[in-house]
């Protein structure tokens, strides 16, 4: 694959020119079709409308060079903005190999943001670009699962990085590891663990993405199919609940017994993979766990069955087991590869084992990542003004910041809600009866 090296030229001044930078993406030509997209996300997102505004006005990263480590596409984009809005200099990356959208990468490179990534970047080229990324020598970061924070760790220690925030959960199991080890460089504020991420965008955003990425991908009907889903977290839970609302027959897969019983009690079967691995009709793993679904799982699985992953990384369905398995292996669609077993059975990937909603499909919707975004921008915000007096150490976000979104994104919805009075105050402060 020829590597792009394109200048930002449009019809600016010169000034204008030399504040460009280089980037390295698919094709600039694509570029009228991603700001597309990005104008249309934005007529959506009025939370980061509101605090572009506020940026725009203040200033508050001027100067300031800031790299973004996250899925590339128009949402995404539109917080690259809002961070320039801030004043910062802005380097955006990558963090799955088949998440990128080069048009929307192209339209962001036409802005004067630095962008370093491509869809369907093979892993050594994946890694040059984050690592082109953080030669940007960044104060702040944004990280979406951990490989920015991981090589900064490893190789770029000489950097003076103030602080960062993590975008997912698996990104925070790593972090949380690395705290724990007493190996962790600076703070990272867990974006991921704001109320108004967790509880909307792994539950709602992630529900329906999901499945819009399998509808597309597949264009076969969910109703009156065994959807076996492995993980009751937060996004386990929006992918329960948009199957069930399609008709299909779920079952949960489930290491924690307090999860388990939660499913048992929202009306969904629990069994083990090994029992569900017999009788289901698609397969979703979302436990930022490897090794879910393995050989003895595939030997057994009807024939066509459709197994997708929607955890970051592309490690809980064991796909190298399943090709030692396969006597045949075609490509049965776009996104989807087949593997035939021996008995003739055919079992089904999609978007080669990665993050389904993203690698096959648009992500979550706007409405949804507008909240996420939001808490972003503000934690970026929160460091700059905290990162001096802050310990080495995972922060969650601020309750007041975590409260704001959802009075702000309330407000933009039209909704009102009643307020404590002074008295109401008193009595739920008091011991006093």
């Amino acid at each position: 694959m020829q590597i792009l090296y394109f200048f930002c030229h449009t019809e600016k001044t010169k000034r204008e020119r030399l504040e460009m930078t280089m980037s390295i993406i698919r094709d600039p030509k694509l570029a009228k079709d991603g700001m597309l997209k990005i104008e249309w996300v934005k007529k959506n997102m009025p939370l980061l409308n509101a605090i572009e505004q506020d940026f725009t006005t203040h200033k508050y990263f001027d100067g300031l060079n800031i790299t973004m480590c996250i899925h590339v596409e128009a949402k995404t984009a539109y917080l690259a903005q809002v961070l320039k809005a801030g004043g910062a200099n802005v380097a955006v990356t990558g963090c799955n190999p088949l998440s990128t959208q080069d048009d929307v990468a192209a339209a962001l490179a036409e802005t004067g943001i630095s962008v370093y990534t491509w869809h369907g970047a093979t892993q050594q080229e994946y890694f040059a670009h984050l690592k082109k990324a953080l030669e940007f020598s960044p104060h702040l970061f944004i990280d979406d699962g951990g490989d920015i924070t991981q090589i900064l760790h490893d190789e770029y220690q000489q950097l003076p990085v103030w602080g960062g925030s993590e975008e997912t959960t698996t990104g925070v199991h790593r972090l949380r590891a690395r705290e724990k080890a007493g190996a962790l460089r600076f703070p990272v504020v867990s974006a991921n663990d704001a109320d108004c991420k967790y509880l909307f965008d792994n539950r709602y955003g992630t529900g329906q993405s999901v499945w819009n990425a399998i509808n597309k991908t597949t264009n076969l009907i969910a109703a009156g199919k065994n959807v076996v889903i492995a993980g009751y977290g937060w996004c386990g839970k929006g992918c329960a609940m948009r199957a069930k609302g399609l008709g299909a027959k779920v079952i949960i897969c489930e290491v924690n017994p307090v999860r388990a019983m939660e499913a048992v009690m929202d009306g969904f079967s629990v069994m083990t993979m090994d029992d569900a691995a017999k009788v289901g009709d698609v397969f979703i793993t979302v436990t930022g766990c490897e090794h879910v679904i393995f050989d003895r799982h595939f030997q057994v699985m009807k024939d066509g069955a459709i197994l997708c992953n929607a955890g970051h990384f592309d490690v809980e369905v064991c796909i190298p087991e399943l090709e030692n398995l396969a006597v045949e292996i075609k490509q049965m669609r776009q996104n989807i590869m087949g593997y035939k077993l021996p008995d003739g059975r055919w079992i089904h990937i999609l978007a080669e084992g990665r993050l389904v909603n993203l690698a096959a499909g648009d992500g979550h919707p706007a409405e949804i990542m507008d909240m996420s975004f939001a808490i972003q921008s503000l934690s970026m915000k929160y460091l700059l003004e905290n990162h001096n007096k802050m310990e080495n150490k995972v922060y969650t976000v601020p309750t007041e910041v975590d409260q704001y979104v959802a009075a702000l994104k309330l407000k933009t919805m039209g909704v009102s809600i009643d307020h404590l009075t002074e008295q109401q105050k008193a009595y739920l402060e008091s011991y006093a009866e």
